[in-house]
Order: C-alpha cells, then sequence, then structure tokens
C-alpha cells in the first residue's frame, strides 16, 4: 500500500514464494481481498487480509482458478473472474462476502469485474467479434450490453461515483488511458502520450486516476504507479522501485 501522496509505502503479504495479485481495497478501507495461488488445492484462490489484525482468511477452496475480486459498494458482495474448466473461458461470479452463496452472473466469456457506484451493476471485460470490449450487465444477469468500442481494449477498468468509466486501450508498448460516460459515449484519451499507460482505477471522490506507466523507465521492469487528474493533468508519481509495480485499486 502506499498513500496518495506516495508517502507511507509498506508492504502487506510476506510469502515470497508465492505470487499475490489483483489486489482491491474494501470500501471501508479496513481490509484487502486479492489472488493468490494456494499449495492446498494447486490453484489461485481468493483471500482477503484484514489490515489492523494483519490477519488472513481464505474466501473459496478448489473452486477454479479465481482473480480480480472488487467488493460492492455496500460492502457485502464480491465480484470475481473464474476459470475452470476451459482455460479460454473466464467467467464473472458473485459470492457473499464471507465466501458462501456463489453464483455465476452471465454465461459469456468475462473477466475483470468492476462493480457500478450504486452497486447494481457490473462492468467486465468479455470478446465482440475480434476485439475485446467493455459491457456491463444486471447482477441478476439481466441487460447485458456492450459500452464503447475500442480498437485494443485489455480489460481492468473502473467505475467512479460521477458515473463515469475509466479503461485502457493500445497495442503492445503503446496503451493509453481512456474515460468515458458509462454509456459508452464522450470517450477520450486522458494520459499523457507515450507512457505506455494501463490498469486504472479512480480515486472515491472520481477527481483522480491512479495507474501503472513506464514514463521514466520505458523497459520491462519499468513500471511505477501515477496519479493524474481526470481530464489528464497534474501527473504525480507515487513509487520509486527497482521491481515493476502494477495494477493499483484506490481505496478510501
Amino acid at each position: 500500500m502506499v498513500n496518495a501522496d506516495g508517502s507511507g509505502y509498506r508492504r502487506l503479504t510476506t510469502e515470497d514464494d508465492v505470487r499475490h495479485y489483483y489486489s482491491s481495497l474494501a470500501p471501508d478501507g479496513q481490509s484487502v481481498v486479492y489472488s493468490a495461488y494456494s499449495k492446498e488445492t494447486k490453484r489461485h484462490e481468493i483471500y482477503e487480509l484484514n489490515l489492523a489484525a494483519n490477519s488472513v482468511n481464505a474466501l473459496t477452496s478448489a473452486f477454479g482458478d479465481l482473480n480480480a475480486p472488487d467488493i460492492s459498494p455496500d460492502g457485502t458482495t464480491i465480484a470475481f473472474t473464474r476459470f475452470d474448466t476451459d482455460p479460454d473461458k473466464p467467467t464473472t461470479w458473485l459470492m457473499a462476502r464471507d465466501g458462501t452463496d456463489l453464483r455465476q452472473v452471465t454465461d459469456v466469456r468475462a473477466w475483470d469485474p468492476s462493480w457500478s457506484p450504486d452497486g447494481s451493476s457490473i462492468l467486465f471485460a468479455s470478446y465482440a467479434g475480434d476485439t475485446t470490449q467493455l459491457f456491463i450487465v444486471n447482477v441478476d444477469g439481466t441487460g447485458l450490453h456492450q459500452v464503447g468500442n475500442f480498437p485494443a481494449l485489455r480489460g481492468r477498468n473502473d467505475w467512479s461515483s460521477q458515473n463515469l468509466i475509466v479503461t485502457y486501450s493500445g497495442e503492445r508498448w503503446e496503451r493509453e488511458i481512456y474515460i468515458m460516460n458509462s454509456d459508452g459515449s464522450g470517450h477520450q484519451q486522458i494520459s499523457p502520450v507515450g507512457g505506455n499507460s494501463q490498469g486504472p482505477s479512480f480515486s472515491p471522490d472520481g477527481q483522480w486516476v491512479a495507474f501503472t506507466a513506464y514514463f521514466d523507465r520505458y523497459e520491462v521492469h519499468g513500471c511505477e504507479i501515477y496519479i493524474m487528474r481526470v481530464d489528464g493533468t497534474d501527473l504525480r508519481r507515487l513509487t520509486d522501485n527497482e521491481y515493476c509495480d502494477y495494477q493499483p485499486r484506490w481505496g478510501p
């Protein structure tokens, strides 16, 4: 974790031989959910780390390879991506905060889910013909529809309290951050050109975007965490490490 001004950088997990990734802060800021490889199930499971107690609770067990957990705005439900028997068909699922009540949202290929501000819908990436695009579906599986049209979208996205969507698109080493209305209209690039910018996340007030970029070291391990205003101004670098810092998720 790191504060929004770059101070307070600290490590949360301690197992050097286990990959921990796709971290996401709870709406109350008291815990972090993430995916990590389980030596027992030989798959990636979803865990929750209580920040105050520094304790970890496994939420899933042998339900497939699971990643990209995201907690609903009211704190009751987790959306996540599941890979099961077909590695080419990820699906989006929901579960209660304690790991019970598992249910699939939609049968289409779907990954990298994010919640709508009111918790009624899920934003995710899926295939649309020969390209990857963003889609929205109601939590009960109805109302599936595409939003936006990008030439080379990857998947990671976020949905702000101002009802704006942020995502990234572009060919390898040429990716940029885009913002648009939740109906797909008015999309525009907001990242400064040339940073290979990706993995965006809105601040709780919707005025800033945190993301991964390579503005200062344009090489494989050169990615750092940056923030900028939603209009693309006031670019600030938060991290400075020899390893790659990536896929930030902003918390309260």
